[in-house]
C-alpha cells in the first residue's frame, strides 16, 4: 500500500520522534477509547439491577433505562462537532485531557447517584466529557501515521471496540456479583488516571494551522432537534399512541429544527459540518452506513439485555460471557479487514458485512426461551465478524475524504453518525419492544391490583416485579410476561434487521468498488485530498 513519490513530497511529514513511537501511541488511545466504550457496554449488562427497586437498583423505569442510555449518547453526538472543531483550532491533545477528566469526574458522581434523574443527568456530564475524547483519539491518529499505514492502524483502533465489548460486560457482570450497582461507574476512576497519565508522557499535540471560526448556532439547532425527535419517540412507546399530541409536536418539531440545521449549515461561512463532502457519493454511503449498523445493533443490544437475563433468568456475569465472541469476531476481523477491501474494495466488503449484520439481527426473530446458548454464541460471532468488515472500510473511506489538517471535524462527523444512530436506535427500537409488549401484556393483568396495571405493563421487569409481590398466584403472569416479551423481540429483531439491509442497499450502490491498477487501495476509492489540498496551498 504505497504512494506515489510525488504524492508523499506533497503531504507534510510526521516528525520522526513521533513516528517511531507510534504504535505506543496508539495503544494509549486505544485505551481512551476503550473508557468511553467500556461504559455504554457495563451499562447494557446492569440495565436490570438499575430497574429493580432500591436497595438492589434505582427502580428504573424502562424509559428512564432508555434515557440513562441517551442522556449519555446524545449529549455525547450534540457536542461532537464544537470538540472536533476546537480539537483542530487548539489542539487533540489539550481537548483529550479535558474529556477525560471530566469523563472521570461524571463516572465518580453517577456511582453515587440516588435516583434515575440523577442518574440520567450524570451519565449526560459522562457524555459531554465522551464527546472531546473520541474525535480526538481519530485526529490524533491520522496526525502520528502516514497514510499508508492509516487503514491497518484504523482497523486496530476500530478493534479495540472490540475488546470495551468484551472487557464492559464481563467486568459489569463481576462488579454486580460482588458489589452494588454503582461500582460499574465508579471502576472508570482508575482507568481514567492511567489514561490521563500516559497521555501526557507519550502523545504528541497536533492542530489545524488554519483553523475557521466555530458554529455554536449549528451545534445547538442539531441538540435541540435531536433531543426533541427522540423524546418525541420515546414517548410515544411509553403511551402506545404514535398519535398523541404531545409526540406528534415533539417528532415534528425535531425534525423541523434538523431541517432547519441543515439549511444553516449550507448557508454558513464556518459550517459545524461542511456539507459539501456529503455530495460525494462513497462520503455519504459511508457515514449513512455507521448511522444504519448502530441503529440496529444498539437497539438489538438493549433488548437482548433484557431477554438474557429476564426470559433466560441469566445473572448479569452469565449475559456478559455471552457476548464475548461478539468481541472476538471483532478483534480478530477489524484489524485484517483492509485486506478485503485491498483485494475486492470497500463496496463488496461492507455489503458482506452489512448482511451478515442483517443475518444476526434477523435470527432474534427465531429465538425463544430455550434457544441452545451454541447458537446464540454464533449469533454474536457473526454479528461481530459483520460489523468489523463494515465499521473499518466506511471510517477508512470518511478519514481520507479530508486533509489531515481536518482531521477533528472527520472524526467529529464519523463518530456523530456512529453516536446519533446508536441513540435512535435504541429509541425507536426501544419504543417498538414497549409498545408491541404493552399490548400483549395488557389482557393478562386482570390479578393485578387497578392502581398497578399501568405501571405493570410498562416492561417486563415491571411485570416480573408484581408477579413477585403476588407469590404463587403470580405464576401465570410469568409466563405471559415471557411469552409478551418473546413476542415483542421477535417483531423488533424484523424491524432491525429491516434497516440493516437498508444500509446493505446503500453501501452497494454508492460505496467504491475495488481500486484501478496504480490508485492507493484501503482508502475510500476518492483521489488523495488531502494531497491536492496540501499542493493548492504551495
Amino acid at each position: 500500500m504505497s504512494m506515489p513519490s510525488g504524492a508523499r513530497a506533497a503531504v507534510p511529514q510526521i516528525p520522526e520522534a513521533v513516528h517511531r513511537r507510534r504504535w505506543a501511541i496508539l495503544v494509549v488511545l486505544m485505551f481512551s477509547l476503550l473508557i468511553v466504550v467500556l461504559d455504554n457496554s457495563i451499562l447494557n449488562v446492569a440495565v436490570k439491577t438499575i430497574a429493580s427497586p432500591a436497595p438492589t437498583g434505582l427502580g428504573a423505569t424502562q424509559s428512564e433505562l432508555e434515557w440513562a442510555i441517551n442522556a449519555y449518547t446524545l449529549v455525547f453526538a450534540g457536542f461532537l462537532f464544537t470538540a472536533g472543531l476546537l480539537g483542530d483550532r487548539i489542539g487533540r491533545k489539550k481537548v483529550l485531557l479535558f474529556g477525560i477528566l471530566l469523563f472521570g469526574v461524571g463516572s465518580a458522581l453517577a456511582a453515587m447517584s440516588g435516583s434515575p434523574a440523577q442518574l440520567i443527568t450524570w451519565r449526560a456530564l459522562m457524555g459531554f466529557g465522551a464527546a472531546f475524547v473520541m474525535p480526538a483519539t481519530l485526529a490524533v491518529l491520522m496526525n502520528v501515521f502516514e497514510r499508508e499505514e492509516q487503514p491497518r492502524a484504523i482497523g486496530i483502533w476500530a478493534g479495540s471496540v472490540g475488546v470495551a465489548i468484551a472487557i464492559g460486560p464481563i467486568t459489569g457482570g463481576l462488579l454486580l456479583e460482588h458489589f452494588w450497582w454503582g461500582s460499574i461507574f465508579l471502576v472508570n476512576v482508575p482507568v481514567v488516571a492511567v489514561a490521563l497519565t500516559a497521555m501526557v508522557l507519550l502523545v504528541p499535540d497536533s492542530k489545524d494551522p488554519n483553523p475557521g471560526r466555530t458554529d455554536p448556532f449549528g451545534v445547538a439547532l442539531s441538540i435541540v432537534g435531536l433531543v426533541l425527535l427522540v423524546y418525541g419517540i420515546i414517548r410515544g412507546g411509553q403511551l402506545a399512541d404514535f398519535a398523541d399530541p404531545v409526540v406528534l409536536l415533539s417528532s415534528l418539531g425535531g425534525l423541523l429544527v434538523l431541517a432547519w440545521f441543515v439549511w444553516h449549515e449550507k448557508r454558513s461561512s464556518h459550517p459545524a459540518i461542511d456539507i459539501s463532502y456529503f455530495r460525494e457519493p462513497s462520503f455519504a454511503a459511508a457515514v449513512a452506513a455507521i448511522a444504519l449498523v448502530f441503529f440496529a445493533l444498539m437497539g438489538v443490544t438493549f433488548f437482548s439485555a433484557f431477554y438474557m437475563q429476564s426470559v433466560r433468568g441469566w445473572s448479569a456475569l452469565q449475559a456478559g460471557l455471552m457476548l464475548l465472541p461478539l468481541a472476538a469476531a471483532q478483534m480478530i476481523f477489524a484489524p485484517r479487514a483492509r485486506l478485503l477491501v485491498d483485494r475486492f474494495g470497500a463496496r463488496a466488503t461492507c455489503t458482506g458485512g452489512m448482511l451478515l449484520v442483517a443475518l444476526g439481527l434477523a435470527s432474534f426473530a427465531l429465538f425463544d426461551g430455550t434457544t441452545p446458548v451454541w447458537v446464540l454464541c454464533l449469533l454474536f460471532f457473526v454479528q461481530g465478524t459483520g460489523m468489523a468488515h463494515v465499521m473499518t472500510p466506511v471510517t477508512v473511506s470518511v478519514m481520507q475524504a479530508l486533509p489531515r489538517e481536518k482531521a477533528g471535524s472527520g472524526s467529529a462527523v464519523n463518530n456523530t453518525f456512529r453516536q446519533v444512530g446508536g441513540a435512535l436506535g435504541v429509541a425507536v427500537l426501544g419504543s417498538v419492544l414497549s409498545t408491541v409488549y404493552r399490548g400483549d401484556i395488557e389482557g393478562h393483568l386482570g390479578a393485578v391490583p387497578a392502581g398497578a396495571r399501568q405501571a405493570a405493563g410498562e416492561s417486563i421487569e415491571a411485570t416480573l416485579g408484581i408477579a413477585d409481590k403476588l407469590g404463587p398466584a403470580g405464576a401465570p403472569l410469568v409466563a405471559s410476561a415471557n411469552d409478551a416479551f418473546l413476542k415483542a423481540m421477535h417483531v423488533t429483531a424484523v424491524g432491525s434487521a429491516s434497516v440493516a439491509l437498508v444500509g446493505t442497499l446503500v453501501v452497494a450502490l454508492f460505496m467504491p468498488g475495488k481500486p484501478p491498477a496504480g490508485r492507493e487501495p484501503g482508502g475510500s476509492g476518492e483521489d488523495d485530498r488531502s494531497v491536492r489540498a496540501a499542493g493548492a496551498g504551495r
